[in-house]
């Protein structure tokens, strides 16, 4: 059986994905919008990008093969979800969106490739797209030699900020940090083992967390691993572990490799529900491939569950699985994925342009009120202000929230000290 198997992306939920967008979604709560009279292309659109009098086109590059597509399948989906309602509502600027999809392939030189495709012979507006740090560093100097807009929906590490992305997801001191200290005082921990997957997001991640361990925290970090995407082999780490007992065992193991960590973390005895797990890289999407069986007990920190609950997460829940189906879930970069066009839209009609260095500058101040996850907002850093919320992991594959900072955290993607 092959790996996409063993960790559901054959599933009946996952091939929904491939199917059409055979149910229009609720908007009620969404903003509205008085669409008159479209203005003429020529004035909004002045460096030739794919713009007609009744459409414009964008990009969607996410990994849907792969080790990567069982975290990245949701990003495609909601932003097909929030396409399908910026049209039901008359598009942007009097233009309705139509999308071209590329497949990154969970390798980072095809994300590269993709991107120039979308941007140089398919002259999109705007990129909704990447997933890892890996992905996005790869397609940066592409968006900026090309001058393209990437929407970007993962948290990640920071110490990154460019006039061509818009950063929907969290950085470091928006999660990492804030986790860190709620696992210190909340669940004492003292001692931390750091295990994480082989490339820039993990280990920068974890080189952050070390400092704020060691030198904010006063703690001790008792291991530290990584391993390569795809991985699947953990028995030998999770022995070190077992030996060296931590008080909190810090993952950033990402995809499908989760599916065999976590099953060999139970196979092994450790009982997450005794053992304290702090995760910044499983999502509901994950756990749908993990099983809830196999990760219950453990914490994850990020800004969105789909256990939320206010209005706005419910409606967009509710119009997430009727165009997706019923078991279908909703993780953190699901979330973010959907801001990200309603983001461009409404950028775009602040600065009455799809002209790309008109969407840079006016980016500042852009306000989301309606947002799953409650509120965000564009900082002039790129970034988005978010709470952080710490969940908990439950049977049936949802996370109760146990943890939400009182106050939006302002980001901060070159913290010092941390560099």
């Amino acid at each position: 059986m092959s790996d996409e198997k063993k960790t559901g992306l054959h599933s009946p939920l996952r091939r929904k994905l491939l199917m059409g967008m055979a149910a229009l979604p609720a908007i009620s709560m969404l903003p509205r919008t008085s669409f008159a009279q479209a203005p003429a292309t020529a004035a909004i659109n002045t460096t030739g990008l794919a713009v007609t009098d009744t459409e414009v086109t964008v990009g969607i590059l996410h990994s849907v093969t792969g080790t990567m597509a069982i975290s990245e399948t949701g990003s495609v989906q909601a932003e097909k979800l929030a396409i399908e309602q910026i049209n039901a509502m008359g598009g942007v600027l009097g233009r309705k969106i139509k999308f071209i999809q590329e497949d990154g392939a969970s390798d980072w030189p095809t994300f590269a490739e993709k991107a120039k495709k979308l941007l140089v012979n398919d002259k999109v507006a705007a990129i909704m797209g990447c997933w890892t740090s890996a992905s996005r560093k790869a397609v940066l100097p592409v968006m900026e030699q090309y001058n393209g807009m990437l929407y970007y929906p993962t948290f990640y590490e920071g110490l990154e900020q460019s006039k061509n992305v818009i950063y929907t997801g969290q950085e470091a001191t928006q999660q990492i940090l804030a986790g860190l200290d709620w696992v210190a005082k909340e669940k004492k921990g003292k001692s931390f083992y750091l295990i994480g997957s082989d490339y820039i997001w993990p280990r920068t991640s974890m080189k952050i967390a070390r400092k704020h361990i060691e030198g904010k925290l006063g703690g001790k970090v008792s291991g530290e691993e990584y391993f390569p995407l795809g991985h699947t082999q953990f028995n030998s780490v999770i022995n070190k572990i077992k030996l060296t007992k931590p008080d909190v065992i810090y993952a950033a193991v990402v995809g499908g490799s989760n599916v065999a960590f976590y099953k060999q973390l139970k196979a092994a005895g450790i009982d997450l529900s005794k053992q304290t797990m702090l995760t910044i890289s499983v999502t509901e999407d994950e756990i749908d491939g993990i099983g809830g069986e196999n990760i219950a007990g453990a914490y994850a920190c990020m800004k969105y569950f789909q256990s939320l609950d206010n209005p706005n997460n419910k409606e967009f829940v509710a119009a997430f699985k009727k165009m997706w189906g019923e078991k279908t879930v909703i993780g953190d970069v699901t979330q973010a994925a959907y801001l990200g066009p309603w983001l461009w839209k409404m950028t775009v009609e602040k600065a009455g342009s799809f002209d790309v260095d008109k969407i840079a500058a006016a980016s500042a101040g852009i306000e989301f009120t309606k947002a799953p996850e409650g509120y965000v907002k564009i900082h002039p850093n790129h970034h988005l202000w978010s709470k952080a919320r710490v969940g908990q992991a439950q049977l049936d594959g949802q996370f109760k929230v146990v943890f939400e900072t009182p106050e939006l955290i302002e980001p901060d993607p070159f913290p010092k000290g941390y560099q």
